[in-house]
């Protein structure tokens, strides 16, 4: 969740609207750019174990976008204001109860909505550990440890996975991890 403005007992999230080169040329609300399709910035991570599985997530059934879905380990918006980094660090400790300066991370891919159809300017991090995270009960309600096959196999199976988690875990991760 993110500071914002609180709107008749809700919390408003405002986000940086970007132009086709990553450069902020406004703000936005986060409903905002869903319903006129503006561009933003967003992040995503992954945590993977020493045996090459990624942690997935389900997410809860009262998230207004994707409940009940497969997700990334991580994901959240870059608010008005932050970079992908500080966002980043915001994300993994209100979603895994992660601190960033004490768990191995990296940044694998940046991508861009104008050459890969993905929904937003977006920065993807690993985190490498083999504990799996004490999550924010709010953001998710269970996880697994499973490979990019065998997550590819439950998708197509029917599990209800995030729109882009699919494409992303292929992206950064193929079938084999490193």
């Amino acid at each position: 969740m993110s500071a914002g403005t609180a709107e008749t007992g809700t919390t408003t999230e405002w986000l940086g609207q970007v132009n086709e080169h990553d450069k902020v040329i406004g703000q936005v609300t986060q409903d905002g750019a869903w319903a006129w399709r503006l561009t933003v910035r967003g992040i995503n991570a992954c945590v993977v174990n020493s045996q090459g599985e990624l942690w997935i997530p389900r997410r809860t059934e009262h998230k207004r976008m994707f409940p009940g879905c497969l997700d990334m380990s991580v994901g959240g918006h870059v608010d008005r204001g932050e970079d992908h980094l500080t966002a980043f660090g915001r994300e993994i400790r209100e979603e895994l109860n992660l601190d960033p300066d004490t768990v191995m991370w990296r940044e694998i891919a940046a991508f861009s909505p104008y050459r890969t159809g993905l929904s937003m300017f977006m920065r993807v991090y690993e985190i490498r550990t083999d504990q799996a995270p004490d999550f924010n009960p709010d953001d998710f309600t269970e996880a697994w440890w499973l490979t990019p096959q065998a997550l590819r196999r439950r998708i197509e199976a029917g599990d209800p996975a995030k729109g882009d988690l699919a494409e992303l875990v292929q992206r950064c991760h193929g079938d084999q991890l490193t």
